[in-house]
Order: C-alpha cells, then sequence, then structure tokens
C-alpha cells in the first residue's frame, strides 16, 4: 500500500511539473493571471476577445482570430516611466511555442514579418493595445521596455497560437491515469504472486 501511495504522489508531482513546463516563453500561467517577465520586472499579462468571448481572460493561446485586446498591468512601479513597446511578428522559424529571444534576434528583417506594433511610450498606469487578426496561426508578441533614467532595456518574447483548437493538459492528465493505473494493476499482480 505504501508503494501506491507513493507513486500516486509521484505521478501528481509530475503532473504538475508538466503543466508549469508548458508556458511559453516569457509568459506564464499564475493561477488565474499570466505573468509576463520582461527581464527581472514583472507584469500581470491578460488577452480577450470582447466580440466573441466578452469578459473571458485568455493568457496565451487564442481560439479564434478575431478583434484580440492585450493588456498589461504593471507588477513593478518602474515599468509606468519607462518606454514601452509591443511588437506581433509571425513566427516563421518553425519553432512555435518553443521560439525564443534569440529567434527574434536573429531575424534581418523584422518589420517585414510584423502584423502590429506599437511604439514605444510611456504609458503610466495600464498599458492596452488593440489588434485585429485576420487568419489563424503562430505569432510572437515581444514586449520592449526602456528606461531613460538608466538607459536600460529589457525584453520578453511569448509565442502564442491563434486559433488555438487542442486539447490543453488533457493528453498529460489521461497518460498519467492510465500510468497510474498500469503501476496499480503490476503492483497487485505483484503482491499476488508472492
Amino acid at each position: 500500500m505504501k508503494k501506491n501511495v507513493r507513486t500516486a504522489a509521484l505521478l501528481v508531482f509530475c503532473l504538475l511539473l508538466a503543466q508549469e513546463t508548458m508556458g511559453h516563453g516569457s509568459l506564464t500561467p499564475d493561477g488565474d493571471i499570466c505573468i509576463l517577465h520582461i527581464g527581472y520586472l514583472k507584469a500581470h499579462f491578460k488577452t480577450y476577445l470582447p466580440r466573441i468571448h466578452g469578459h473571458q481572460q485568455f493568457c496565451e493561446d487564442l481560439p479564434q482570430a478575431s478583434e484580440t485586446v492585450f493588456v498589461m498591468e504593471y507588477g513593478h512601479h518602474s515599468l509606468a516611466d519607462m518606454l514601452i513597446e509591443f511588437r506581433i511578428v509571425r513566427e516563421l522559424s518553425g519553432k512555435k511555442e518553443f521560439t525564443r529571444g534569440e529567434d527574434i534576434e536573429n531575424i534581418d528583417d523584422i518589420d517585414s514579418i510584423t502584423v502590429a506594433y506599437h511604439p514605444p511610450r510611456q504609458e503610466p498606469d495600464v498599458f492596452s493595445f488593440t489588434h485585429q487578426f485576420e487568419e489563424p496561426g503562430w505569432y510572437v508578441g515581444i514586449v520592449t521596455a526602456r528606461s531613460l533614467s538608466l538607459d536600460e532595456t529589457y525584453v520578453a518574447v511569448f509565442p502564442f497560437e491563434v486559433g488555438f483548437t487542442g486539447y490543453g493538459y488533457w493528453p498529460f492528465v489521461a497518460f498519467a491515469i492510465a500510468l497510474l493505473g498500469f503501476m496499480l494493476y503490476y503492483d497487485s499482480r505483484k503482491e499476488q504472486s508472492k
């Protein structure tokens, strides 16, 4: 019986670890909000599809191509004094959710794949930006924060899918349940053979 409890605890731990590692780039789910990591700075990041889903928030992937509102509430007050730039580009590397900052730095002509752009501006309270996605696919959000007083720049890169119709965490849950069932069956057969 102790083995079964250990097995179940290990399975739950692995499932929680898998959920934590599924975040895209600089954007990580944290309860009912998403945290955007811009260097050492943090912001609460939310996305809305008001015409289709009303006030429902999305963290990363969006279920449909539609008018999209991006909202960033600052977790650090210093972001309110910085120039905030936001760019959305098509993900063309083929890495999809594994796209990182280095992949963006290697793009020669970023303007040619830019689908939306918010020029650097101070947004003292809350940053918001609206964009109409015309077609589904993989995109990369790039948030750049520039400090005027310290002459420092911080960047966050997060890939996301528009028109996401995946299964979410269900394949991991199904796999974990099947693995647990197999382990319990194996343990019971082992006990019977003694």
